[in-house]
């Protein structure tokens, strides 16, 4: 008879526990893996992430190689996430096509890939949340050449040419440029991997094979913090206008100090939302747009305590 209650309750026991039990089996698992960690940047995209997963209840990890330069990290980081066979997956790739046969098992699992920040070559991601690069480079090369006066050589420091944001922002300059202003001559584009010391060292080269150098745009937030960091070394502050990409302290310093003419920034948190929100639809079956434009602003010290452009800027 003992026996028996005893059996009784532990069978009781296990049916209560059960609905916790799927309850925790059912959570919905999604991890974001990143083109990096160190900037600004991408901790305002996490925290947004992670505000969607408060908002959606479901559980999110957000994770980057330490430098935007470590591809084969990032490809390992991508790996371990899939073999944890979560119900979706966010991917901001540093090389779009070094990730394509992992992303290829992805889509056998049926997991849905949705990009951020940087796109794929390919059709796998069921979306990309991301800044119109192309758009926003576009108007950086139109402030440069406001800024120039419509004439003399520019130069580009670039994060890298494997990335869809490297390729977009370094293009929506350069044809802009090029369609634009007849008069302006871009003579060095020049990939630093987003890494503020080497991309320094660029901009000091630049500086010495191009005397008559009348701007550079840096097209992250490393690269322009770097450009800064070269043009001041190489004593041409005041005679080089520096245009950067994204804000971070750094920059909104360099802004205010008048050694940087101005930026462009995005809206990381916006970003990070999105993202997440985008994978919950996709787990859900929902149609997605092929693109979800998260947007983007230009700063300078005229408007950068602005409201509207204060809440999109990120220390």
């Amino acid at each position: 008879m003992i026996q028996r209650r005893r059996a009784t309750a532990a069978l009781a026991a296990a049916l209560v526990g059960l609905p916790a039990f799927a309850q925790a089996q059912q959570e919905i698992y999604i991890p974001l893996v990143s083109k990096g960690f160190q900037h600004q940047f991408w901790q305002a995209v996490k925290s947004g992430a992670e505000q969607a997963a408060k908002d959606l209840k479901v559980k999110v990890t957000f994770e980057g190689p330490e430098t935007e330069a470590m591809v084969d990290k990032q490809i390992d980081m991508l790996a371990a996430a899939l073999a944890k066979k979560p119900q979706a997956i966010g991917f901001a790739a540093l090389d779009s096509q070094a990730a394509i046969p992992l992303l290829k098992k992805a889509q056998a699992a049926k997991i849905p890939v949705v990009a951020f920040d940087s796109g794929v070559d390919s059709d796998i991601p069921v979306t990309t949340t991301t800044t119109d690069n192309k758009a926003a480079a576009a108007l950086a090369a139109d402030k440069m050449a406001e800024m120039i006066g419509k004439s003399g050589e520019v130069a580009l420091v670039v994060h890298d040419q494997t990335s869809r944001t490297g390729v977009d922002r370094r293009d929506g300059f350069v044809n802009r440029i090029k369609s634009a202003y007849p008069n302006i001559k871009i003579v060095s584009v020049q990939y630093g991997g987003g890494d503020q010391l080497k991309s320094t060292e660029i901009t000091k080269s630049i500086l010495q094979a191009s005397p008559n150098l009348k701007g550079i745009f840096g097209a992250n937030e490393g690269s322009a913090i770097g450009v800064v960091n070269g043009v001041k070394e190489m004593k041409r502050s005041g005679k080089v206008v520096i245009i950067g990409y994204d804000s971070g302290k750094q920059q909104k310093n360099a802004i205010m100090d008048g050694s940087m003419a101005g930026a462009i920034t995005q809206n990381p948190v916006g970003m990070g939302y999105k993202t997440v929100e985008m994978a919950v639809k996709a787990i859900k079956g929902e149609k997605l747009p092929k693109v979800v434009d998260s947007g983007f602003f230009w700063y300078d010290k005229t408007n950068i305590a602005d409201p509207k452009i204060a809440s999109v800027l990120y220390d």
